[in-house]
């Protein structure tokens, strides 16, 4: 099927398939419905297939009970499924790039971008607010933050309801949660652990959060409790050769303007370039393999907004 199945059958239900957004792709998802009316949430997860913390914590979410709940969970808890069996970074083995810089996509594109506009015009429609669940990359070391469309109320109402106390008010477009916004879909982005790993902590992190949430919009019982955020915006600088990565600040050290963040080198120590902070802030994540590939993102730097 190249649809999801219809999210209200007026009986509680938990259904789960595949389905084909694109001939070339088969995506797993999970349907919840409560027996009571109420608000649709979408919770994605392996838009980057090696982000195993994120997608752990959308499958155990999957197991949620259709008593416990009002209105209806979608749950697409692998959307980049031939990276997460390949462990690849970042892109969609199918065409080489990444499905996060891809939105709002096109019907006729490649793969990532099929898989995008499916999204925009046929899952994201259906939600009254979503959250875009990634975990740090292979390649990656972070400190938890959330991001959320900058200047929408609501999205930075969900940050504060999932907990993280650092939120980046992101702009520019190709996003998930940028995507959606212009819908007018309120939503979040949260990044939890990193380097592809996880573990009950981050995992429970991560689920715990997204059930703040499903309190926040009256899903599940309760009042959540709301995080005063410390909302920043973020510089990202890209590797200008490519070379040995050496980086002089680790996650969460303060960075003052003019400040070294790192070196790239040749194999044999000769400085082929170095990276110079142009924002004073903190390391709110960055890229932990020797290896760094001219224009990839080296770290990314929280600056106050």
């Amino acid at each position: 099927m190249t649809s999801l199945p219809a999210l209200r059958s007026g009986k509680p239900r938990s259904e789960f398939g595949h389905v084909r957004p694109t001939r070339e792709l088969e995506i797993p998802f999970a349907i919840i419905e409560g027996a009571e009316e109420g608000p649709c949430l979408l919770v994605t997860a392996g838009v980057h297939g090696s982000e195993f913390c994120s997608i752990e914590a959308a499958v155990r979410l999957m197991k949620t009970q259709p008593e416990e709940i009002k209105g209806t969970l979608i749950v697409l808890p692998i959307l980049n499924v031939e990276a997460f069996h390949r462990r690849n970074i970042y892109i969609m083995p199918q065409d080489g790039k990444n499905l996060n810089r891809m939105f709002p996509g096109k019907p006729d594109g490649t793969t990532s971008e099929q898989l995008a506009h499916w999204l925009v015009s046929e899952v994201f429609p259906k939600a009254d607010a979503y959250i875009d669940c990634h975990g740090g990359d292979l390649d990656e070391g972070l400190a938890p933050f959330t991001i959320f469309p900058a200047g929408c109320e609501k999205s930075q109402a969900l940050a504060a309801a999932f907990g993280i106390k650092v939120a980046v008010a992101a702009g520019g477009s190709g996003y998930s949660v940028d995507a959606s916004h212009k819908l007018g879909i309120p939503s979040i982005l949260p990044e939890v652990s990193g380097n592809g790993l996880w573990g009950e902590a981050t995992v429970r992190q991560m689920t715990d959060g997204i059930r703040r949430v499903m309190q926040h919009i009256g899903m599940l019982p309760g009042e959540a409790p709301v995080t005063e955020l410390d909302v920043v915006t973020m510089w990202v600088p890209a590797a200008p050769v490519t070379g040995l990565w050496y980086p002089k600040k680790d996650l969460g050290e303060p960075v003052a303007m003019g400040e070294l963040l790192g070196e790239i080198k040749t194999v044999f120590g000769e400085t082929l370039a170095t990276i110079h902070s142009e924002k004073t802030g903190f390391i709110l994540y960055r890229l932990t393999s020797l290896s760094v590939n001219e224009k990839e993102a080296l770290l990314g730097v929280g600056t106050s907004a």
